[in-house]
């Protein structure tokens, strides 16, 4: 049986008799801030339109899934969040990306991707740990950021310990990241990302490679980040969809075809292709 978020809560009011009486389970409205804003987002491999006039909202401290067919988009939806488009030729984008709450627009032009990157941080399919020991991944990008040396060993055990990983690690810090079996070397990553205290985290498949028990810790640890920061998921994995996220996005051909509650899109689509997709029928 699939679990859903529902983002709504039960109500208990008092009986005549004073014993609590549950009152039948009501959506109650999310009060989370709007983190980022998409305005008629298009992106262009040379002149191929991958992404066609994206707009849709991502609300704070959420797990917002993209799902769809190979091919339809939602990759490359995710790398113009921090302008990984940017280090190959002949791309281009087209409307805006917003980031609350300094309104500032991702992909213009201005903006650097390198400081993008810095508050935008993303984690792979595949576990891509550096050459380095687990402390220097964690630590490379404070370095980056100038962080004194006096504060990495503080910073390094705190991204460690959010990403679930450092009571496993703790002792042999200097010990080189292949060391680590592929769920850790992936968590690895996740602190890496973190370790520079992002506004928002990209994972892009982040379980695909790994076994069913390296997949529930990272569904775990997405779970408890979410109370830290705004998470984007890209999943082939319906029922990870169902039970990681709080909102859903269901692209097809490069469109935004339907998009709202994870409860709602699982349960009661509103557009025919969004249940033939959800059911089985193609993709």
């Amino acid at each position: 049986m699939v679990s859903l978020r529902t983002g709504s809560s039960f109500r208990v009011t008092p009986s005549p008799t004073g014993s609590p009486t549950p009152m039948p389970l009501t959506p109650e409205p999310d009060t989370r801030a709007i983190k980022a804003e998409l305005h008629d987002l298009s992106f262009y491999y040379g002149s191929f339109k991958a992404v066609k006039n994206v707009s849709m909202i991502f609300r704070q401290n959420a797990v917002t899934a993209l799902i769809g067919p190979s091919g339809c988009g939602k990759t490359t939806l995710l790398r113009c969040f921090n302008r990984m488009h940017d280090l190959y030729p002949n791309t281009r984008y087209e409307g805006r990306i917003t980031l609350h709450p300094s309104g500032i627009n991702i992909i213009d032009p201005k903006v650097s991707p390198v400081e993008m990157r810095m508050r935008i941080s993303m984690v792979f399919q595949k576990p891509n740990p550096f050459p380095k020991s687990i402390f220097e991944n964690v630590a490379y990008g404070l370095r980056l950021r100038g962080t004194r040396r006096s504060e990495l060993d503080g910073r390094v055990e705190k991204a460690l310990r959010g990403a679930a990983l450092w009571d496993e690690v703790k002792d042999r810090l200097k010990a080189g990241a292949y060391s680590l079996s592929g769920g850790q070397q992936q968590r690895l990553c996740i602190a890496r990302a973190l370790a520079v205290e992002p506004e928002i985290v990209l994972f892009d498949e982040p379980t695909s490679a790994l076994d069913p028990i390296a997949t529930g810790k990272i569904e775990e640890l997405i779970d408890e980040l979410r109370t830290r920061v705004t998470i984007l998921i890209v999943t082939h994995n319906m029922q990870q969809a169902s039970r990681v996220s709080d909102d859903t996005a269901f692209m097809y051909l490069g469109e935004l075809v339907e998009f709202g509650p994870t409860a709602k899109i699982f349960q009661n689509p509103s557009k025919p292709l969004t249940e033939q997709y959800i059911s089985g029928r193609f993709g």
